[in-house]
Formats: structure tokens, sequence, C-alpha cells
């Protein structure tokens, strides 16, 4: 299982990620659902040539793309870009903290790839 994490861009200026990669590394939260099989290869925020960002994800095989919980939280386009990730993976819509949101609910979706 090949997962990618994509965060909210404006928050990477001043996080430092801690929070989903431990989450990742701990298999806790989001990521408890896994086993050791499980391998992160891609660590990026949601900004810029998202096309590009898929493109890639679809040539280093990525299965799963967790969008962070401070992109659930504070993302306008949260939605919308889960749906776009969905034509390719499944989406899971949080990394760390709790599973539901304050203000929105988290999306689970299946990728709509045959």
């Amino acid at each position: 299982m090949k997962i990618a994490i994509l965060v909210r861009e404006e928050t990477m200026q001043r996080c430092t990620g801690k929070g989903c990669l431990n989450a990742f590394f701990q298999r806790k939260d989001a990521f408890a659902r896994y086993g050791d099989e499980a391998e992160l290869v891609t660590f990026s925020h949601s900004g810029g040539d998202i096309d590009h960002k898929i493109e890639m994800m679809l040539k280093n095989g990525v299965d799963v793309v967790h969008l962070s919980s401070c992109t659930r939280g504070k993302s306008p386009n949260y939605e919308t870009l889960a749906q776009r990730l969905a034509e390719h993976f499944d989406v899971v819509g949080y990394t760390h903290g709790p599973e539901t949101g304050k203000e929105r609910a988290t999306v689970f979706l299946r990728a709509k790839r045959l």
C-alpha cells in the first residue's frame, strides 16, 4: 500500500508536519487502518500544479491520498480537491486527531478508476 499525504500549502509556511508524520509512523489516527506494509511515498502540499503532482503520484504507484487535518479544517476547496484526487486514488480526508471534523465532515472516497 503506497500512501501520499497532501497538506495545506499555507499551513506549511509554519508547520513542520510532525502531526501527520507521527500519525503515519506510529500507525495511529487515520493510519491505524494500515499495517507495516504501508509505505509513505509522497509528503507535499496541495498547492501548485496539482495535475503534475497527480501524474507523479500515479507514476510512483500511490494507492491512497490522505488530506491533512489542517486541509479539512481550513481549506475552502477541501471537498473539491478530494473529488479531483478520487479520480485516481482512494482519499482519506484527515491524518491525525479525531476522525470527525469540528466544522465539516471528513471525506472518505473510493477511487473512480476502473
